[in-house]
C-alpha cells in the first residue's frame, strides 16, 4: 500500500536533518527544513547542497529552505526535531506557537538536556506539549543514509499507532525502520554510547590494539544498560538497534565524530581547542557530564564514562584515565553494580 503523502517540517540542517530531508523526499513527502542562519540557508538554495554538514550530496529543489519557524512549520503533518542537544530546548521554544496542534513529532536528536539531563522526548514533550514525541535512533551515519546505502533504525514511541505512521513515512528499501515502544532505551542508547565511543577513540589514539577495543564496547554497553535500567528503561531494547547496533558503528567507523574526537584526545590534543575547530557538534563530549550525574543520582557505577568525563571536563590525561579503569578491582563480568 502506497503511503500517505505528508507535509514534513525538518526543524535543523545539519547533516542529519538534511539526509533525513531527503529520506522523507524520496518517499513522496512535501518538506520544508528550518535553520537558523538565513544566509546559509540562501546559499543551499543556490548551491544546491549542504557543503558545511553534509558535502557532496546534490538536494533537489523541492526541499525548501526555511529561516522562519512560522513557514517551515506551517501545515506540517509530520515534525522532524534534528536539532542538537545543546540547543534542543530553545529550538523547541521558538516553535512552540507555530506546530499544528495534530502533528506528529519525532526526535532523532542522540543526547540528553545539559540542564535537566532529559532525553528529548521528554523535553519536547513538556515545551511542545504534542502528546507522546516519539524517538528514532539506531547506526545511522548521516552521509551513508543521504547517499542510500542500507541502513536499519528504530521508531520507539508509547503511542504505537504513531509508531506505525512514522514507520510508513520513513521506511524504504534501503533504510528499514523497525518499532519499539521503549523510548527511554532507544534515547538513553542513542545518547549513552556517544560517551563509549570517545573512549574507543582514545584507545586508538593512545596506539591501543582491537583487545582494548573490543573490551570498551563490550564493558560500555554494560554500563549503557545498567544506567538505562535504573532510569526505567528495558534491558532488551540495549541488545538492538539503538543500544548495541549504534554502539558498534560509532566506536569503528571512520565517519564517527565521537571517535574521532576520542582518537584526537588520545594523541594528546585538548579537549576546547578540538571542539573550538569544529563544525559538527560531538554530542558525546556535550553530554558525558550529564550521563555521570544520572549515574550518581541512580546510585550506578559507570567507570568508563567517569573517566571520560573527567578527561574532557577535568583535564585530565587520558593515558592515567586508562591506567585508573586497568588497576580497578576485578570483579565478576556479570556484577550488576
Amino acid at each position: 500500500m502506497k503511503p500517505e503523502k505528508l507535509r514534513a517540517a525538518v526543524i535543523g540542517d545539519g547533516g542529519w536533518g538534511t539526509a533525513l530531508a531527503l529520506r522523507l523526499h524520496r518517499n513522496g513527502h512535501d518538506v520544508r527544513v528550518w535553520g537558523p542562519f538565513p544566509d546559509y540557508l540562501d546559499e543551499i538554495r543556490r548551491e544546491r547542497a549542504n557543503r558545511k554538514f553534509l558535502p557532496g550530496v546534490p538536494l533537489p529543489e523541492a526541499i525548501a529552505w526555511e529561516a522562519e519557524p512560522a513557514a517551515a512549520a506551517a501545515g506540517a503533518d509530520l515534525v522532524v526535531l534534528a536539532v542538537p542537544s545543546a540547543y534542543f530546548a530553545g529550538v523547541a521554544t521558538r516553535f512552540a506557537p507555530h506546530l499544528p496542534a495534530d502533528a506528529t513529532l519525532v526526535s532523532v536528536t542522540k543526547g540528553l538536556d545539559a540542564h535537566t539531563h532529559r532525553r528529548m522526548t521528554v523535553v519536547a514533550g513538556e515545551i511542545l506539549g504534542k502528546g507522546p514525541v516519539a524517538a528514532l535512533s539506531g547506526p545511522s551515519f548521516a552521509e551513508e543514509v543521504a547517499r542510500e546505502m542500507p541502513t536499519a533504525v528504530v521508531v520507539a514511541c508509547a503511542d504505537a499507532g504513531r509508531a506505525r505512521r512514522l514507520q510508513r513515512a520513513f521506511g524504504a528499501p534501503a533504510f528499514r525502520v523497525y518499532t519499539s515502544d521503549d523510548p527511554a532505551g532507544v534515547e538513553f542508547g542513542g545518547a549513552l554510547k556517544n560517551v563509549i565511543a570517545i573512549a574507543a577513540g582514545i584507545s586508538d589514539g593512545i596506539g591501543f590494539g582491537h583487545n582494548a577495543k573490543a573490551a570498551l564496547m563490550t564493558r560500555g554497553l554494560a554500563e549503557i544498560a545498567r544506567l538505562g535500567v535504573a532510569l526505567g528503561a528495558r534491558a532488551a531494547t540495549f541488545s538492538g538497534l539503538s543500544g548495541l547496533g549504534d554502539l558498534v558503528l560509532t566506536c569503528t567507523g571512520r565517519l564517527s565524530r565521537n571517535r574521532g574526537f576520542g582518537e584526537r584526545l588520545g594523541r594528546g590534543e585538548r579537549a576546547a581547542q578540538i571542539l573550538a575547530g569544529t563544525v559538527q557538534v560531538v554530542e558525546g563530549a556535550a553530554n558525558c557530564a550529564s550521563a555521570v550525574a544520572l549515574a550518581r543520582e541512580a546510585g550506578v557505577r559507570c567507570p568508563i564514562t567517569e573517566e571520560v568525563d573527567a578527561v574532557i571536563n577535568q583535564g585530565k590525561d587520558p593515558r592515567e584515565a586508562v591506567r585508573d579503569l586497568l588497576t580497578r578491582e576485578m570483579r565478576p563480568e556479570r556484577d550488576a553494580n
